[in-house]
């Protein structure tokens, strides 16, 4: 395997670099490497959901929905 190893500015490691091709054998080998790959939202995807929490608010200033507080909001993140 062909690792490389990434240093800050101060000679931390902060990461390792993983040839793709590699990665991909890694993910045949050992399914749960799959979980800890993230997928950046498309920009559509994103829009949507703030189309949605727009719906929401104006619901709730109808009365519609009930409004969830701050920290329930901020745990859901």
């Amino acid at each position: 395997m062909r690792l490389q190893v990434i240093h800050d500015s101060k000679g931390k490691t902060t990461g390792v670099y993983i040839p793709i091709n590699e990665w991909n054998d890694l993910k045949k080998q050992y399914k749960d490497l799959e979980v800890l790959e993230y997928e950046e939202p498309s920009k559509e995807q994103i829009l949507s959901e703030i189309k949605e929490a727009l719906v929401q608010l104006k619901m709730v200033e109808q009365g519609k929905l009930k409004a969830r507080s701050a920290k329930d909001l901020l745990n859901e993140l």
